[in-house]
């Protein structure tokens, strides 16, 4: 395990996902993956079939973070050009490569069905990448300098991710803290802020919620240190603590007279 904290990114290419035909089910996965794996998803974006766009994308993300996971657009189609955007991006040839070529040769032989033109598009990848196994459909995702261009079809994309995850070191898992908060965000968000600036080592996120009667808040406390999660979990006990007591202060008060009841 390693305490040097990587970072990534996820680059989801498809007309399909921002036309809203399809619904994305691979970000969630590669999220759950990474966080059990200790690293941090840091951006994901959603870019259509478009060369240009891919590059520019790319491009960015692959700069900022220590990996990039891609979905979409590697099958036999016209519009599956992301090995070409991505061969672009690194500026070097998109080939077929001579090894994808052999499995998936062998694989339409098996089937005895023709190795098409169309079913060769699938074999092209940039120069000089390595392949990611295909145990569901046979053809290869490919991996160049700190990408991981993988299929779009949720059950490839997860089968793929099984064998790249499995490929990178472990990094520090973040820790978290569920703590329940009878309390509405707009009665906790001044105090909350505060506790937030004073425990800057942790991330603490706000989850309203409305049962039909009364507002209250999960606040989750996440951290890669034990303590500094336990210290802002105490911390936040301790607003829900003053916000009760005001709020049970306030409501023994008579209102008439300004005296307790």
């Amino acid at each position: 395990m390693s305490d040097t904290i990587s970072t990534a990114a996820m680059l989801a290419i498809g007309d399909e996902l921002l036309s809203g035909r399809t619904k994305d089910k691979n970000i969630g996965h590669l999220a759950d993956l990474l966080t059990v794996a200790g690293i941090d998803l840091k951006e994901v974006r959603i870019v259509s079939d478009e060369e240009d766009a891919i590059v520019e994308a790319l491009n960015a993300l692959r700069a900022r973070y220590t990996y990039v996971f891609t979905s979409g657009g590697i099958g036999p189609t016209h519009d599956d050009i992301t090995a070409d955007a991505v061969s672009r991006a690194f500026g070097v040839p998109c080939l077929h490569d001579a090894a994808a070529m052999k499995l998936l040769a062998d694989m339409y032989a098996g089937r005895g069905l023709d190795f098409t033109e169309a079913r060769q598009r699938m074999a092209r990848m940039p120069q000089g990448a390595s392949h990611i196994p295909n145990p569901v459909s046979t053809a290869p995702g490919f991996i160049i300098g700190n990408v991981h261009v993988m299929a779009g079809v949720p059950q490839v994309f997860q089968a793929m991710m099984a064998h790249v995850i499995a490929t990178l070191p472990a990094g520090r898992r973040v820790l978290s803290r569920s703590i329940a908060c009878p309390f509405g965000e707009g009665d906790i968000g001044t105090p909350l802020a505060a506790i937030q600036k004073a425990h800057p080592d942790t991330s603490i996120g706000s989850y309203p919620h409305f049962d039909g009667l009364r507002f209250s808040t999960e606040l989750i406390v996440r951290a890669r240190d034990e303590a500094a999660v336990n210290a802002a979990a105490a911390a936040i006990e301790a607003m829900i603590e003053a916000i009760r007591a005001q709020k049970d202060a306030a409501s023994g008060l008579d209102l008439g007279t300004g005296e307790v009841a």
